[in-house]
């Protein structure tokens, strides 16, 4: 695999993990259509996938040869960059009655058994394809918003405030007689401008879709909107000093 993890980010991916070709011709089959779909045959080779490429969802065969599934899906929870992707562990019929169970105790967030309904799979799958998508237009609409907060006030939380003609000049009477620093004959310049607050509305909807949905990863953007909204709130004081 050759894509690069940024490239890959573009569009949403499925990772399919399995020691047997035919299961994963099978699994690319039903879920081919719904998303790019990428192959492992180990364990060891699945982590070094999500380390190049980012996945919307894991699929993970439990009976593997070394790394077996559920070790497979302990390792990915174990890394940062990779603990919140959803895992979809898959079994054989003749299954211990544990492994459900197991396969939750190590991050899974669902455990499906084989033979799979097809239409089962997808809608399941595509549930986290989804909520894959929405997150990173979230993340997206985050990152404009703080561009447009940099481009109109600087850094974020730190404004910038355009030099003042009169600060450092004597006062200076013309033949017209006019005290340039009379509020009455030379009126302040507009306060707020609009656009800041369209940007602390907006940050204020991106947060409560954040806070109303229970996803990992979205309480710490929500956070980082949160702090925005504040740098929003310091720039909209200063500027109505």
């Amino acid at each position: 695999m050759t894509a690069t993890r940024e490239a890959a980010s573009e569009t949403s991916s499925i990772l399919i993990v399995d020691d047997m070709e035919e299961n994963l011709v099978a699994l690319e089959a039903v879920l081919g259509s719904l998303a790019q779909v990428v192959r492992a045959q180990s364990g060891e080779e699945a982590l070094k996938a999500m380390l190049r490429q980012e996945f919307a969802v894991v699929l993970i065969d439990v009976m593997m040869p070394g790394m077996n599934g559920f070790e497979t899906a302990a390792n990915i929870k174990g890394l940062d960059q990779t603990k919140d992707v959803p895992i979809i562990l898959l079994t054989g019929a003749a299954v211990d009655p544990n492994y459900a169970y197991r396969g939750y105790t190590v991050g899974a967030a669902d455990f499906l058994i084989k033979p799979f309904d097809p239409w089962l799979l997808r809608t399941k799958v595509n549930v986290f394809l989804d909520l894959h998508r929405k997150n990173r237009q979230l993340v997206d609409q985050a990152e404009q918003l703080k561009r447009l907060l940099t481009a109109d006030g600087g850094h974020p939380g730190i404004p910038s405030a355009a030099p003042d003609a009169h600060a450092s000049a004597e006062p200076s009477y013309g033949t017209d007689h006019t005290d340039p620093t009379d509020p009455a004959e030379h009126p302040a310049p507009p306060k707020v401008p609009d656009r800041l607050a369209e940007v602390a509305g907006r940050l204020a909807q991106a947060e409560l879709l954040l806070r109303d949905a229970d996803s990992p990863g979205r309480a710490d953007l929500a956070d980082r909107i949160v702090e925005l909204e504040q740098a929003v709130e310091r720039l909209m004081a200063a500027r109505e000093t």
